[in-house]
């Protein structure tokens, strides 16, 4: 078989245009993060028989492959071919032809997410305070409360003094539990800067009477200032009560419609999800645990703090729909306000879960392929306890730097609320 070619032009036009494509990285992770489009996918050619199922569902979807004259891309052409995938192309001259053109080059993981929350706190001054700032409002036991807006995972790992774990998607359903007195300081954080920056955010635009702080740089940035983690925490957010459950969802629902978000019903999702000429994604952005307790078949365990952090892992095919279900409505409504401003068409479902419905954690669409270990794995400088100092301030830098660098690309088609 021999793959027809798409030119750099033409990728970065369907972005524009907001036709369906995706532009597949093939090489491993590191190589990846060290310079790749804007919205390009990471997903090395080891993988690629494992993940492509779910993360490019459909078989006539535009796909573009790249890499750097590796020689990954004829074979994994042929992969594609062979697994029933018809509309498969090689990017002309791979990242050097990229390069050559005059397009930007980004670096990092997740970078269209990091580029967007940037832009978010660029254009709306989201406040905040300082580690050291922190760190003396805790000693001096000021009326505030820290959220950690991460996975809990990554939150048990090393976590702010007095901080509760409570995954973005959940603060405006909870952050009402944790500081009913509006005069207590809400303060979100995560491990550098996008979470806090979209989970403040979020609090803000959502209405919430508190004062609303992000923590500037993270857990990067208490570090930085020679400041003591804590690790091994258990802290979670607690259960709302209905009316702060009621309020949450009126005022999140409010910041949806303002987005432009769609809502649409479980007979409308089956007659859009029988076209066959779109991609359409579906997710459930309730916590793994929850999903794993009851959902709506078909829809896939996207916990909505991660979905606008790692937009491009869930849903590479940019130009996709996606549709959100959320059994509460604050969490549905939030991400998908998020997904809007980032040019998703983005769809909140109304209903789905008065039925039958399946339990269990979520399951890859080829379960019986066991996934090699990472052959170069990026080290990301946020995640962890041991990591350099120079490359955090790095890290730093480099995201300090993403608005400028949105604006000379041009192709986002990111807007702000």
């Amino acid at each position: 078989m021999t793959a027809g070619v798409a030119t750099p032009r033409e990728v970065r036009l369907a972005w524009i245009a907001r036709r369906e494509i995706a532009l597949i990285d093939l090489r491993e992770e590191n190589p990846f993060a060290k310079a790749h489009p804007l919205f390009a996918a990471s997903l090395p050619a080891s993988r690629l028989e494992i993940d492509i199922f779910d993360r490019v569902p459909r078989r006539t979807t535009p796909v573009v492959l790249y890499d750097d004259g590796e020689g990954l891309v004829q074979p994994a052409a042929q992969q594609l071919a062979a697994l029933g995938y018809t509309d498969v192309k090689l990017l002309a001259g791979g990242l050097g032809g990229w390069r050559e053109a005059g397009l930007e080059l980004f670096q990092d993981v997740n970078s269209a997410s990091k580029a967007f929350g940037e832009l978010v706190e660029s254009r709306r001054h989201t406040p905040f305070f300082t580690a050291p700032e922190l760190k003396s409002l805790i000693d001096r036991s000021a009326d505030l409360v820290v959220l950690d807006a991460r996975r809990f995972d990554e939150y048990r790992t090393m976590s702010i003094p007095t901080g509760v774990s409570t995954p973005g998607a959940e603060l405006v359903l909870r952050a009402r539990a944790l500081a009913p007195d509006p005069a207590t300081t809400i303060v979100v954080n995560c491990a550098g800067r996008t979470r806090s920056i979209i989970g403040a955010q979020s609090l803000i635009n959502a209405g919430l009477p508190n004062p609303v702080r992000a923590l500037r740089n993270g857990t990067i940035g208490w570090t930085l200032a020679g400041q003591a983690l804590d690790h091994g925490q258990e802290r979670h957010a607690p259960d709302v009560d209905s009316r702060q459950a009621d309020e949450a969802a009126a005022q999140s629902r409010a910041v949806a419609y303002r987005a432009g978000v769609k809502r649409i019903d479980v007979a409308s999702l089956e007659e859009i999800g029988r076209e066959e000429t779109r991609t359409l994604y579906r997710f459930d952005v309730r916590s793994p645990e929850a999903y794993a307790r009851g959902h709506i078949a078909g829809f896939r365990s996207a916990p909505g703090g991660q979905l606008v952090q790692e937009t491009d892992v869930f849903a590479p095919v940019r130009g996709a729909r996606i549709v959100l279900a959320d059994d509460a409505g604050p969490r549905a409504d939030m991400t998908a306000s998020w997904l809007a401003q980032m040019g998703w068409e983005v769809y909140v479902l109304d209903g789905g879960f008065d039925g039958a419905v399946e339990t269990g954690p979520w399951r890859p669409a080829r379960p019986e392929l066991s996934a090699p270990p990472p052959h170069d794995p990026y080290r990301r400088p946020y995640e962890g306890t041991d990591n350099p100092v120079a490359a955090m301030e790095a890290y730093l830098e480099w995201e300090y730097g993403l608005v400028a660098q949105l604006a000379r690309d041009g192709a986002h088609g990111f807007y702000v609320i």
